[in-house]
C-alpha cells in the first residue's frame, strides 16, 4: 500500500470512522487547514483531512473553474490505487468505474511494432478525476473556492493551523519562500506538448519518426473522455516530444499550437490513423525537475510538484502528489504536533521521491539522447526503451513477459538457457567467458611495493569465483607514483615476480578466467594514508614529492606538486613502459591504463587540473597529448595480441570540467590509438565534486560512448545484481559490466549468480573443489500446504511452527 497509512507503527484501521488509535486525540491540532492548489494532491490532502477529523475547517482555493484542465489522461499504478482504497473507499469506488486498464505496451520504430505485455496500467480523464475528487470533497464539507487567488502563504499562515501549498511547478510560494525551501530547478533539452486523438490506443505507445530535421518521439495512452453525457472510452492522451535544437530546425518555434497539432498529426499519420490531434490550452513545454532541500516552513508545507517534480515518462506526477497526500494526513493523525508531523511526513517520504526522481532522470536522458539509439534493431530499441528507467529489468521484464523477453536474449546471441552475461565477448585475441569484470579495488595491503599472500588469496579467490576478467588494483609504475605506502607496484623485479605467482595461480587454479593489469601514477593524490587511516589525507610523516601537469594540490591539506617538465614527462613515460615490459613477461591476459579519478594521466585529462600554457594544456587536444603519448608507449611494448583498455573519468561532477562531450572525444582518440575497449568511470578529479549517486549511475556516460563511438566499453558504478548485468547488456548499453563492491561482498558473486539463476553452461565453470555448492542451498519451509478445497466456515489449516 502506499502512502504513510501502512507505515510501520501505523494501526491497520488508522483514520477510518469508529477506530481508536494512539494519538486520535491529537488530530485536532491541525483544526483550520489552508490548501493552495485544486490539482489532484491539494484536493485529495483537503478530503482525507476532513475526513480523519469532521471538525476540521479545510478550504482550498483555485485560481481557474471547477471544469478547467490541463492535459488529458492521468495514469495511476495499483500501488497508488491501493493506498487511495485503504484510505478512502469512496474515491476509490468512484475511480474504478472510470478507469481504462491495459496491459500492454507498444513500441514502434523503422515500421516494426514489438509489443510486450503484462504490464498493468490504469488510466482516467484528468477532468474526471479532479470532479470525483471535487464530489467527495463537498460531501465532506470542505470549502472548495473556484476563481480565487489564494492570499500570499505567509498571510494564510497566521490565521490557519496549517497550510498545503499544493500550487505546482510554478509554485508561488516555494517562490516567497525560498531561502528556506532552497529550491533547485533544472530545466531540460527537450521540448514537448500535450494534445489528445478521439480515439483510444489499444496500449501504452511510444513511436519514433526520423525527419530531416532530427528525432522525435510520441508518447501515447488511453483513457476514459469525460463528455457532456458521461464518459465516452474513446481517448488517448498524445505527447510529441523533442529536443530543442530539432523543434526550432522543424519550425515548431514559429507556428502556434493548433498548426503545431496539425503538424504532429501528419508527422505521425499512420500511428493515429490519419486522425487529427487537438489541444486543450496547449504549448510547447520544456521540462523542469524540481528538488528542493526542505519541504515545510513553519507551518507552510510542499506537496506534489511544488515539492519535487518526475518526468512525464513514467508516469509519476499525479502519483507522487497523491502518494504526499497520503503520507501528510496519517502524519498528522499520528505525530504529536504539527512541526512533528511536517518532519515525518518529510522523512517519509523523500527517500521515495528520490528513488523516483532518480528514474525520471535515467528516463529523460534516455529520450534527451534517443539518437543514439535509433540504428538498435527494432527489438532491441524496445527492450532498451522498456529498462530505460531501471526500474524495469531483464528478471523483471520475464516475469511479464517471457515470449518478448526470449526473443530479445535470441537476437543478443544467448543460446537456449543462457543469462547475456554469460554470454562470451572477445576483446583482441583475448575471448572472456562471460561479461563479468571484478573491478580493480585498491587494496592498500602490499609492503615496499611488493604484492604479498593477501593479494594471492585476494585476487585468487576472486578468480575461482567466475569472473569472465578479474583485474588488478591501480599498480604504480614508480616508488613516487604510490598512491599511499601500501599501494603495490611494478618497478622492481621483486614486485614482477611476486605478480607473476599470483597470474600462475589464477591461469593453473581457475583456467578461462582472464586476469587484467591496471597500470597508473598517483601524481598529484599520492603520499597520502591508507584509507582506512585518513583517505586522501597526507601522511603525518615520510612523505614524497608529488608531480602534476600544474602546481595545484588535491585538497587544503594537500601537498602542492610539481609541475612536470620535459625531462619529467620523459621520465614518466619510461617508468610506465618499464612496468608495461614486466606486465607482459609476468603473463597478465590485458592491461588497463589508469586515465581516471584524479591521478596523473587523468589530471592531464580535466581542464580543473590542467593548467599547462604549453602544449600539454588548453585545448582537449593538447590536453590529450601526454595521456596518448603513454598510451601509444605501453602499446608498442605490450604483446600485440593482447587487449589494452583505458578507464577514464566521462566527467568531473564539478563546474568547468570534463563533460560528456569530453568523454566522448577522449573516448574516439584512445581508440584510435589501438584501445580495446574504454572503461568508462565518472569523478574523483576534485575534492568538491558532487556527483549524482544511485543505482548504475554511472552506465549512462558508457552507454553514450558506446553508442555514439561504436568502440566496446565496460561500464562501472553501483552495479549491484545479476539482473542490473543481465538488462544493461541486452540493452546494448555496454558490453562487459564491472562491479566492485559486490565482488567484496562475495569473493564467488559470478557463481552464485550462475546458481540464482540455473545456469550450468560453459559462460561459467565451477572449480572442481567447489563443485558440490554449485546448487542453492535449501531453506526451510515457511508455507503452509493449500487445502485442495476451501468450504465456507471450515477451520483453516494452521502455518507450521
Amino acid at each position: 500500500m502506499a502512502g504513510a497509512v501502512t507505515m510501520p507503527g501505523t494501526q491497520p484501521g488508522a483514520g477510518r470512522p469508529g477506530t481508536e488509535r494512539p494519538g486520535a486525540e491529537r488530530a485536532g491540532a491541525a483544526h483550520r487547514i489552508a490548501v493552495i492548489g485544486g490539482g489532484p494532491g491539494g484536493l485529495y490532502a483537503a478530503a482525507l483531512l476532513k475526513r480523519l477529523d469532521p471538525d476540521r475547517e479545510v478550504t482550498v482555493w483555485e485560481r481557474n473553474a471547477p471544469d478547467d484542465t490541463f492535459g488529458f489522461g492521468v495514469v495511476l499504478s495499483d500501488e497508488t490505487l491501493g493506498g487511495i482504497e485503504h484510505a478512502d473507499p469512496a474515491v476509490y469506488a468512484a475511480l474504478q468505474e472510470e478507469f481504462v486498464r491495459w496491459d500492454d505496451i507498444d513500441i514502434v520504430h523503422r515500421g516494426t511494432r514489438h509489443t510486450s505485455g503484462g504490464h498493468g496500467f490504469a488510466a482516467l480523464s484528468r477532468k474526471r478525476l479532479l470532479a470525483v475528487l471535487h464530489e467527495r470533497c463537498r460531501a465532506l464539507g470542505v470549502d472548495l473556492r473556484f476563481r480565487t487567488e489564494a492570499p500570499p502563504a505567509a498571510e494564510l499562515a497566521t490565521a490557519y493551523d496549517l497550510v498545503i501549498a499544493a500550487d505546482g511547478v510554478h509554485s508561488l510560494t516555494r517562490e516567497a519562500h525560498a531561502e528556506v525551501f532552497r529550491p533547485t530547478l533544472t530545466t531540460h533539452r527537450c521540448r514537448y506538448i500535450w494534445l489528445a486523438a478521439d480515439f483510444a490506443f489499444d496500449a501504452f505507445r511510444f513511436e519514433i519518426a526520423e525527419t530531416e530535421h532530427g528525432v522525435l518521439q510520441l508518447h501515447g495512452y488511453p483513457y476514459r473522455a469525460a463528455t457532456a453525457s458521461g464518459s465516452d472510452p474513446g481517448a488517448s492522451t498524445v505527447i510529441i516530444e523533442m529536443r530543442e535544437e530539432v523543434w526550432r530546425a522543424a519550425g515548431f518555434a514559429d507556428v502556434d499550437p493548433a498548426e503545431s497539432a496539425e503538424r504532429c498529426a501528419k508527422l505521425f499519420a499512420e500511428a493515429l490513423g490519419g486522425r487529427p490531434l487537438h489541444g486543450n490550452n496547449s504549448s510547447w513545454l520544456t521540462f523542469r525537475t524540481v528538488v528542493n532541500e526542505h519541504w515545510s516552513c513553519g507551518n507552510t508545507v510542499l506537496l506534489g510538484d511544488a515539492a519535487h517534480t518526475a518526468h512525464f515518462s513514467i508516469g509519476s506526477g499525479t502519483k507522487l502528489a497523491v502518494e504526499d497526500a497520503l503520507a501528510l494526513a496519517a502524519n498528522l493523525q499520528e505525530q504529536p504536533d504539527i512541526p512533528a508531523a511536517l518532519a515525518a511526513y518529510e522523512t517519509e517520504r523523500r527517500p521515495v521521491v528520490e528513488s523516483t526522481q532518480r528514474a525520471a532522470r535515467a528516463s529523460l536522458q534516455w529520450f534527451e539522447e534517443l539518437p543514439l539509439y535509433v540504428d538498435q534493431s527494432p527489438r532491441q530499441f524496445a527492450f532498451n526503451l522498456l529498462t530505460r528507467s531501471r526500474r524495469v529489468t531483464h528478471d523483471n521484464l520475464r516475469l511479464r513477459d517471457a515470449h518478448f523477453t526470449e526473443a530479445v536474449e535470441r537476437d543478443f546471441g544467448c543460446p537456449p538457457g543462457t543469462p547475456p552475461m554469460f554470454t562470451p565477448f572477445r576483446l583482441g585475441d583475448l575471448e572472456l567467458r562471460n561479461r563479468v569484470v571484478v573491478s580493480p579495488m585498491d587494496m592498500y595491503s602490499a609492503v615496499d611495493g611488493v604484492p604479498g599472500d593477501f593479494h594471492l588469496v585476494h585476487l585468487g579467490a576472486r578468480a575461482l569465483g567466475g569472473a569472465g576478467l578479474v583485474m588488478t588494483e591501480m599498480v604504480c609504475v614508480s616508488e613516487r607514483g604510490r598512491i599511499t605506502p601500501g599501494c603495490a607496484g611494478l618497478y622492481t623485479d621483486e614486485q614482477a615476480d611476486a605478480w607473476a605467482r599470483v597470474v600462475d595461480f589464477a591461469h593453473t587454479q581457475a583456467p578461462g578466467t582472464a586476469i587484467g593489469l591496471q597500470l597508473g601514477h598517483s601524481g598529484r593524490k599520492g603520499s597520502t594514508r591508507l584509507m582506512w587511516d585518513g583517505i586522501d589525507e597526507p601522511l603525518d610523516s615520510g612523505n614524497w614529492p608529488l608531480v602534476a601537469p600544474s602546481p595545484l594540490p588535491y585538497g587544503p591539506a594537500s601537498q602542492i606538486p610539481h609541475a612536470l617538465d620535459a625531462a619529467g614527462l620523459a621520465a614518466v613515460r619510461e617508468e610506465f613502459t618499464a612496468a608495461a615490459r614486466r606486465a607482459a613477461r609476468c603473463g597478465f591476459d590485458l592491461l588497463e591504463l589508469h586515465c581516471a579519478h584524479g591521478y596523473l594521466l587523468s589530471s592531464f585529462l580535466s581542464p580543473l587540473t590542467n593548467r599547462r600554457t604549453d602544449a600539454y594544456g588548453g585545448s582537449l587536444e593538447a590536453r590529450l597529448r601526454f595521456p596518448l603519448e603513454v598510451f601509444d608507449a605501453v602499446r608498442e611494448v605490450w604483446p600485440a595480441g593482447r587487449p589494452m583498455t583505458v578507464r577514464v573519468s566521462a566527467t568531473d561532477w564539478a563546474d568547468g570540467g570534463t563533460t560528456a562531450d569530453d568523454a566522448v572525444a577522449v573516448a574516439r582518440a584512445f581508440a584510435a590509438h589501438g584501445a580495446d575497449a574504454i572503461d568508462v568511470s565518472t569523478g574523483q578529479v576534485v575534492s568538491d565534486e558532487r556527483p549524482a549517486y544511485g543505482r548504475s549511475y554511472q552506465t549512462p556516460f558508457a552507454d553514450r560512448i558506446r553508442n555514439e563511438t561504436g568502440v566496446p566499453v565496460i561500464a562501472v558504478g553501483a552495479i549491484s545484481s545479476w539482473d542490473d548485468v543481465n538488462s544493461l547488456l541486452l540493452a546494448g548499453r555496454t558490453d562487459l559490466c564491472a562491479l566492485a563492491r559486490p565482488h567484496l561482498y562475495d569473493p564467488h558473486w559470478t557463481l552464485h549468480a550462475a546458481a540464482e539463476q540455473d545456469y550450468a553452461g560453459p559462460g561459467v565453470v565451477w572449480p572442481l573443489q567447489y563443485r558440490a555448492g554449485s546448487r542453492r542451498p535449501q531453506t526451510g519451509r515457511t508455507d503452509a500446504a493449500k487445502p485442495r478445497l476451501a468450504l465456507p466456515g471450515a477451520p483453516q489449516p494452521r502455518p507450521f511452527p
